[in-house]
């Protein structure tokens, strides 16, 4: 029989004082199991309580205040519960839809509870003047509706105060500025640093003197068709940036120009003072503080010293009046759809998350309106400077089989469908542009960077064989053979003959005529309404309206606009719902053992990568030579 184990004092004091961690842990685990148990059962609680608690009713003499800040998308680039929870854990600077912000300003227009609208865009961030001219639309409507529009900022940039031009009343901080400055584009170049000073040789391969989305990798400036081309287009739109201006604010456009060039005398002789210049230029009506305002509109509606914004007069913010609209569509409604399919960030092969265009995830879309036997029409919403050829054909190809279904399909383009954007977009029933609408940039370009002198300067060489005379030609440790650049520049060069033919077959000209307007040359909506490269000026109500027409749906009412998008799972649509309540952003708000369990759990969306270094990264077994058609074109 074994005898037991006699241990000494000190390895009874060791094993005793391991228990005591072993039962610690043990109780540590169990204690943040079960407060995560409860923790989500509180949160299944609020989920399913929060379909039978509907948001707020609006009382009489309610103003509607909007001051996002956030950025002006067209599309959300997270997932409904990330938003939720970054919400509920008072994250700021995070996105408004143009789609929200547009429905929101047009149920105004007619809610008989909303007697005035109080806009403060200090910290709302577009991208371009297309959708801000979308919304300088919708802000005119109102007005011109008999709505109420008083706007305040404290400090406004250009793209901000033509919004805040739409009101009635502009008003700025005594201490604040409104920057008007013009249209500017400048990049840097790194031709010297990259080849001179490091040894990385960068080739590139084009069609197209006016494609200049990689001239950076390979200059040491602008090229001189890269300045002229981008002048061109950015006269087009400043200048009518300066007539919306004018016409909302009584002012001549060349007053307006005139002020600008003169500012620097101007300020120095306002004594530097930028408010008190702005009201003498009559861009705003008045000089107040936030608080002055305040006191100002309280006399003109109700006073609320409850409210939770402490404005201190009856009100609504954008989030609650759109919750107050509730969804835009209903399982249940049966009417025939307009299906909008929304296709904004750059174009990348594959699966990608919202606020990029994926080969195959877009396509999926698509292809999805095309089974559904109630979508009779589709919206193609396009905000992209383009991106990868063949997904960009994916795509397109999509768009064909739709118009094979017997499904008009119409384009709405946003700020920028360009490149690859225009490629998605050219075969379309019509093709709606603002005017102000960044476009065409019909070219193709490949880079191939070389590190073999930089390898070499470091004493790093690189050797060995192969099996024939082209194995191993694509390593970029070694120098790029002229033989191997004149397959590449074939390839690239057979990419421009399918995208101008392409084109040709779409828009119904010769290949001849479409090079004369591509050749990477970009367009405003404008210009590119003259070359032929869309049919008509307008925006996405303008879009949908024509889609449906062509669908023979009836006047609005009779069908409904759906967007498409990748549908939630279960557990993502509830905790959505379970954050985004009132108790559930309260209960979160106060949990920091919630913000760090539930923050690790959710899926994040992936950091953005510079687009041609994402395209350089090749796979095993990818294409050797990745044509682009992509245009660096934005402000």
């Amino acid at each position: 029989m074994n005898q037991p184990v006699r241990r000494g004092p000190v390895s009874r004091f060791f094993i005793g004082l391991w228990d005591v961690m072993n039962f610690t842990r043990r109780l540590i685990f169990n204690l943040v199991f079960f407060g995560l148990l409860f923790l989500i059962g509180v949160l299944v609680i609020i989920g399913l309580a929060k379909g039978s608690a509907g948001p707020r009713p609006l009382r009489d003499n309610t103003t509607l205040v909007i001051a996002p800040d956030a950025a002006l998308v067209e599309q959300y680039s997270s997932d409904p519960a990330s938003r939720a929870l970054a919400k509920a854990f008072g994250g700021k600077g995070g996105e408004v839809q143009l789609r929200d912000l547009l429905r929101v300003l047009e149920a105004a227009r007619d809610d008989k509870k909303i007697n005035r609208v109080l806009v403060n865009f200090d910290k709302l961030q577009a991208s371009g003047y297309a959708s801000l001219r979308e919304v300088a639309g919708a802000l005119a409507g109102l007005r011109a509706s008999g709505k109420q529009i008083v706007a305040f900022g404290e400090n406004m940039s250009q793209g901000q105060y033509l919004l805040a031009a739409q009101a009635n009343e502009v008003y700025l901080d005594p201490m604040g500025s409104v920057v008007i400055e013009g249209l500017g584009r400048y990049r840097q170049y790194y031709r010297e640093g990259l080849q001179d000073k490091l040894g990385v040789d960068v080739h590139l391969f084009r069609v197209g003197e006016f494609k200049s989305a990689a001239e950076p990798f390979v200059l040491d400036a602008a090229s001189p068709e890269s300045k002229q081309a981008d002048l061109y287009w950015m006269n087009d739109i400043w200048n009518r940036y300066l007539a919306d201006v004018g016409k909302a604010r009584k002012l001549s456009p060349s007053v307006l120009a005139a002020a600008i060039d003169n500012l620097p005398a101007d300020v120095v002789a306002a004594g530097g003072d930028l408010a008190r210049l702005a009201q003498q230029q009559k861009l705003v009506d008045g000089l107040k503080t936030a608080q002055e305002l305040n006191q100002e509109l309280i006399k003109r509606g109700v006073a609320d010293e409850d409210d939770e914004d402490h404005l201190g007069f009856r009100h609504v913010n954008f989030d609650a009046y759109l919750a107050h609209l509730g969804a835009r569509t209903s399982p249940l409604d049966e009417r025939s759809q307009v299906a909008v399919v929304v296709a904004a960030g750059e174009i990348s092969g594959g699966e990608q998350p919202a606020g990029k265009i994926g080969g195959i995830s877009t396509s999926a879309l698509l292809r999805e309106a095309r089974q559904d036997e109630k979508v009779k029409a589709v919206v193609l919403r396009v905000d992209s400077p383009g991106g990868e050829v063949f997904a960009s054909e994916q795509i397109r190809r999509e768009v064909v089989a739709l118009q094979a279904a017997g499904k008009p399909v119409v384009v709405s383009m946003g700020d920028l469908a360009a490149s690859g954007g225009y490629w998605i977009s050219m075969n379309a029933d019509r093709i709606y542009a603002d005017a102000s609408t960044i476009s065409g940039s019909i070219g193709i370009f490949g880079l191939i960077p070389n590190f073999a002198r930089a390898l070499d300067k470091i004493g790093v060489h690189t050797d060995g064989v192969g099996t024939t005379r082209i194995a191993g030609a694509f390593n970029p440790t070694k120098p790029l053979d002229p033989e191997l650049g004149s397959v590449i520049q074939a390839v690239i060069n057979k990419g421009y003959a399918d995208f101008t033919g392409r084109v040709a077959a779409a828009r119904h000209k010769s290949v001849e005529q479409i090079d004369q307007v591509a050749r990477g040359r970009v367009w405003s909506g404008q210009q590119a309404l003259e070359r032929g490269l869309v049919d008509q000026l307008g925006g996405l109500k303008d879009a949908i309206a024509d889609a449906a027409a062509r669908a023979k749906l009836g006047e609005p009412g009779k069908y409904r606009v759906r967007y498409l998008e990748k549908a939630l799972s279960p557990f993502e649509q509830f905790l959505a719902n379970a954050a985004g309540s009132p108790m559930g952003q309260a209960l979160l708000g106060r949990s920091e053992l919630a913000q760090v369990a539930l923050l690790r759990a959710m899926p994040q969306t992936a950091q953005q990568l510079q687009f041609v270094q994402a395209a350089l990264a090749r796979e095993p077994g990818a294409k050797p030579v990745t044509e682009l058609a992509y245009c660096f074109c934005g402000f």
